[in-house]
């Protein structure tokens, strides 16, 4: 095998894995994509949750004295 031939090999091994690289970090990546959305959805559920319940505690009456009297 001539010299040539061996860095060609070699320069196709390095493509081939770095292909194979960039497929697993792709994969990763909208795997953690997925992550992140659920994570905002339920956020999301969270605040509307959290406002929900902050009006409704702005609607209780007022204590006009403290309840040791």
């Amino acid at each position: 095998m001539s010299d040539e031939q061996s860095r060609i090999i070699k320069l196709e091994e390095t493509v081939a894995y770095q292909a194979k690289t960039i497929e697993e970090l792709s994969d990763q990546l909208a795997e953690q994509w997925k992550v992140v959305e659920q994570t905002r959805q339920k956020l999301d559920r969270l605040t509307e949750r959290f406002l929900t319940l902050e009006e409704q505690s702005l609607d209780a009456p007022a204590i006009t004295k403290p309840p040791h009297y």
